[in-house]
């Protein structure tokens, strides 16, 4: 707690007999004062040439300064901590505060709440093969990327947002692992599409009718992939990138590659942020939930209305010139999720 000022009259006393030659612990002796309050009037008289009190910046803190360096390091070290809990704990040592006053608190001290990003879990294993994927790439010319046929499957909800979650986090760290939220593939969701796109534009987009299994994909690459390599101008010697979902790397599903002779581009696990589709997948269902689609009917119309609008040259090409960007991102974390 804050000691009582001292009167003016003090003060003035103070530096009246400082002024007459007086030494600090004189003073201090003669007015029954603490000496380190002597030179504080006196520094101050000193630099400001005034013994008053002076204009305040604003409104003291209710908060003492080790209760705002605790708030500061809970934050810190409990990234996924509330402003409600924050508020109890300090309410517990006696500093009863609203939440706006914890928030400016932590703003000033570099963190802010951001939503917590949804990471796929990494292993070791997983760490290991995507370092080795971007260290193996870095070098590839802008062209190899170009003839790249990007793909992907997705699910499209049709009400609602999944649940979000604030973490406190400084600039450019909310893709570490701390603040991020670990998922599986696909959860939750309406329809499931799949699509491909290369730098050149979007490609075809296909809804999934029932459960998905091999079969069916290769149905679907069958009917589509190479229809969008023509249409993309990709040539016959493109390649084709997918996950390794284990529809994807089944042994027919790969021999159907040979036959068709088509290079797949060899891919790490749990490496969404390494497709860039996912920021078209991104894009496109935030404008379709714009469109306020209220039934399955309509929010296969809306995707493909959507997906189509996505063929924007300058968008496709950009988010492949771009790409050295992951690998190196990747690279910085040695294997690690990053903001992609």
């Amino acid at each position: 707690m804050k000691n009582k000022e001292h009167t003016r009259q003090v003060r003035d006393t103070v530096l009246k007999k400082f002024k007459a030659g007086f030494g600090y612990k004189k003073i201090s002796q003669a007015l029954n004062i603490p000496r380190s309050t002597v030179q504080a009037i006196i520094l101050k008289w000193k630099e400001y040439q005034a013994t008053a009190n002076l204009p305040r910046p604003g409104r003291p803190s209710k908060l003492s300064a080790h209760t705002r360096r605790r708030l500061i390091s809970v934050a810190a070290k409990r990234p996924m901590i509330t402003l409600d809990e924050l508020q109890r704990s300090t309410a517990e040592v006696g500093d009863s505060v609203h939440r706006t006053t914890i928030s400016r608190i932590l703003h000033k001290s570099g963190l802010y709440g951001r939503v917590a990003r949804r990471k796929p879990f990494l292993k070791d294993i997983h760490k290991k093969c995507r370092l080795k994927f971007a260290t193996s790439h870095l070098g590839d010319t802008p062209n190899m990327w170009k003839k790249v046929l990007w793909s992907d499957e997705t699910k499209i909800e049709l009400f609602g947002n999944n649940a979000k979650h604030y973490v406190w986090c400084k600039s450019n760290t909310a893709h570490h692992l701390e603040h991020t939220i670990p998922t599986v593939k696909h959860g939750g969701g309406s329809i499931m599409v799949w699509a491909c796109f290369s730098s050149a534009e979007t490609g075809k987009m296909v809804k999934i009718d029932g459960k998905m299994d091999g079969a069916k994909y290769r149905t679907i690459l069958e009917e589509n992939l190479m229809e969008s390599a023509k249409d993309l101008r990709l040539g016959r010697r493109f390649v084709f990138q997918q996950d390794n979902d284990p529809k994807h790397k089944a042994k027919s599903t790969m021999e159907w590659f040979k036959n068709k002779h088509i290079q797949v581009l060899e891919w790490p696990s749990q490496s969404p942020d390494l497709n860039p589709i996912e920021n078209l997948w991104k894009e496109l269902k935030t404008a379709v939930h714009k469109c306020s689609p209220s039934n399955l009917t309509e929010l296969e119309l809306f995707c493909k209305e959507e997906w189509e609008k996505k063929n924007s040259v300058s968008r496709c090409a950009k988010l492949i010139e771009t790409y050295p960007k992951r690998l190196t991102a990747v690279i910085a974390t040695k294997g690690g999720a990053t903001k992609y």
